[in-house]
């Protein structure tokens, strides 16, 4: 019973593997194979070259009708002049009737009579007859046409059976590049490939500020170097890791360095290379690259923008189950964690939209780890700058701790361009190394765009002069507000001037009262000229964008309004729970009345406390614009003295108390 069992497994994977027969015995399979495959060629190979013998026979034409006369019937019709032209080779001559004549079936041996306008006839060699005289008395033309002749067996040959010998070759050509590829080609192909890393690959050394993140990594290359030292504990390593984060925080440089760092192979590949137009091709590819992973086990499998693949199945848009991306997500599903099983294959995707995918891949068993990679905060992002910075000849004046405080916010991808741009700009100016002012403007450069060389007039200059100086003023008075960092007038960008402020530290949850100060400060600008010049100007546009958008989330998404609770009506983006088919909204309209009804309440409270803090400070007001118009360009210390504000005292005290202190210290300046 063992040894039936076994056989029958060996003639199992033999027709798996596109095999005949298994290695320890021989089987006359592979004749039979190979004998219905000829039969199955031959009815083509012949039905080809039929057709294309008909299709070059029609190609050819058929030959001129000519009849075979008699070589009396044609001195007759010479005789009496009803020949119009004659052509001869050798014995042969053959021409056209001036009118077709009917020739009697014995005269031309056929089998009924037959008329025609074009003969043919054999002058016999005994003839002493002299033609030429004759011919020319009847005014015949002589030798205008060479006699009619077949085609030669090259031309026969060519016209015959090249097109067959094309067609073959090139069926012979698909069909191996079918075997090989699998379906149509190489379309049933995963394009990932086995990632070879180069001499110095990415490792966890070139990974910083995501410390949490790079030791969920090391975990995985552990168990794939010791798997024995968890499988004694009866522990399991995830099946899929799930890498998401906004971007540019290192997704897929942490793929790069796990790949460094893992001694298996490692396949990496675009979720969007799986999608063709063909239906099934997505499907084909998931198998197949599943397959190359299983065969190289143990293995990684890097999938990065899962998105593309992976949204929820069902949304409103989506026509049914069966279009290609369902079809190569339900793959994916099945490959790994399906009846079959998925040993030895880890699973490592990123995304940016965790939101949207469909909660099957998220269940365990498929990505049983989600990691959230965050973007660093002041300690990692200086982390991060000495990594970028490695191979940066650095001047003694630049303080990465500095540019780090500075630079909230921002992820791996932005300090990795801020440092390319102050190499750029040290190199533009012949330095040798990079000095301090060059981290300072490639930071202006990359968060305020860069410098456009165009001529203003004083009236245009002293109106971005003003409204510049609203935003700057409010955000020295107003307590909480992040500090000025730097106010100009300098156009970069889309705009005419630019007041640069960043807090001290990294904020993690913004208050009413803080996001309030930010629509204050935004409204700085637009208020400060109303208060100088009556009128406003177009100056305002981006500010007045920045406003509406945080007053509309402070009501509409975190219940920061008496009016509507906590109740979020607008929810952000992609992350559902109010999507219903064909755009409609759970939300009422009387709902979305209060909700402008709240934002315009909101914003014009705002707008009050601004004319209120310009107003009571129009001296400083005066003081920054004349400034600006002097020297285009004020740093945090410069602003700070010129306005007679001491932008360290205070700045946690309540309103009542900062206001005094500050108060205090314009009396006495």
């Amino acid at each position: 019973m063992k040894r039936a069992l076994k056989r029958l497994s060996l003639k199992l994977k033999a027709n798996v593997n596109g095999n005949s027969k298994p290695k320890d015995q021989g089987n006359p399979a592979p004749l039979k194979v190979t004998t219905v495959k000829r039969v199955k060629w031959l009815p083509m190979i012949v039905g080809l070259f039929v057709f294309n013998w008909v299709i070059a026979s029609v190609l050819r034409g058929p030959p001129p009708t000519r009849v075979k006369l008699p070589y009396s019937s044609f001195v007759e019709q010479l005789s009496t002049g009803n020949i119009v032209s004659i052509s001869s080779r050798g014995a042969t001559i053959q021409g056209n009737l001036k009118k077709a004549v009917t020739y009697p079936a014995i005269a031309v041996g056929s089998t009924k009579p037959v008329t025609a306008a074009k003969f043919r006839t054999e002058r016999p060699t005994f003839a002493t007859d002299n033609l030429l005289p004759v011919l020319s008395a009847q005014k015949v033309i002589v030798g205008a046409e060479p006699v009619d002749q077949p085609a030669s067996l090259l031309v026969q040959l060519l016209t015959g059976i090249g097109p067959t010998l094309l067609i073959l070759g090139l069926m012979v050509y698909f069909v191996r590049k079918g075997m090989k590829g699998g379906g149509l080609g190489s379309l049933g192909r995963s394009k990932a490939e086995l990632y070879v890393p180069p001499e110095t690959p990415t490792t966890f050394a070139d990974v910083a500020g995501i410390d949490e993140v790079v030791d969920d990594m090391r975990e995985i290359v552990d168990f794939l170097k010791n798997p024995k030292k968890y499988q004694e504990l009866g522990g399991m390593i995830p099946k899929g890791v799930l890498l998401t984060g906004p971007p540019g925080t290192g997704k897929t440089l942490l793929a790069r360095a796990l790949a460094g760092e893992a001694d298996v192979p490692f396949f990496a590949m675009a979720a969007s290379e799986f999608i063709e137009m063909i239906v099934g091709v997505g499907a084909s590819r998931v198998r197949d690259l599943f397959d190359k992973a299983r065969a190289a086990s143990p293995s990684i499998i890097f999938l990065d923008e899962l998105d593309a693949i992976g949204r929820a199945r069902g949304a409103a848009m989506s026509y049914g189950g069966h279009d290609e991306r369902e079809q190569t997500l339900n793959q994916i599903l099945t490959e790994m964690d399906g009846f079959s099983g998925n040993e030895g294959v880890i699973v490592v995707a990123a995304t940016n939209r965790p939101e949207i995918l469909d909660p099957a891949l998220l269940r365990p068993g498929r990505f049983d780890r989600r990691v959230v990679v965050n973007p660093p905060d002041v300690v990692g992002r200086e982390a991060i700058l000495r990594i970028h910075t490695r191979k940066v000849p650095l001047g003694p004046d630049v303080n990465l701790r500095v540019i780090a405080t500075v630079t909230p916010g921002m992820v791996g991808a932005e300090l990795r361009n801020l440092v390319n741009e102050a190499a750029l700009l040290a190199a533009r100016r012949q330095e040798a190394m990079v000095s301090s002012a060059d981290m300072t403007d490639a930071l202006e450069r990359v968060q305020l765009g860069a410098a456009r060389h165009i001529v203003m007039t004083l009236s245009d200059r002293t109106q971005t002069a003003v409204h510049e100086a609203g935003h700057a003023l409010i955000g020295m008075m107003l307590p909480g507000a992040d500090p000025v960092r730097k106010i100009s007038i300098i156009p970069r960008g889309r705009a005419l001037g630019v007041t640069f402020q960043s807090p001290d530290a990294d904020r993690y949850a913004m208050s009413a009262s803080y996001l309030k100060g930010r629509i204050v400060g935004a409204l700085g600008g637009r208020v400060a000229e109303k208060l100088r010049f009556g009128e406003v100007t177009t100056g305002a546009e981006s500010d007045l964008t920045v406003a509406t958008a945080i007053a509309r989330q402070m009501i509409g998404r975190w219940g920061m309004s008496d009016a509507i609770g906590p109740l979020s009506i607008e929810p952000g983006s992609g992350e559902g729970g109010y999507e219903m088919p064909f755009g409609g909204s759970p939300i009422s309209e009387r709902t979305k009345e209060l909700l402008d009804n709240e934002m315009r309440r909101l914003l014009d409270e705002c707008e009050v406390q601004a004319t209120e803090i310009l107003t009571s400070n129009d001296a400083r007001m005066t003081w920054l614009v004349d400034a600006l118009l002097e020297r285009e360009t004020l740093d945090e210390a410069e602003a700070y003295r010129i306005a007679k504000v001491d932008h360290l005292i205070a700045r946690s005290l309540p309103i009542e108390l900062a206001t005094a202190a500050r108060t205090a210290t314009t009396q006495n300046g």
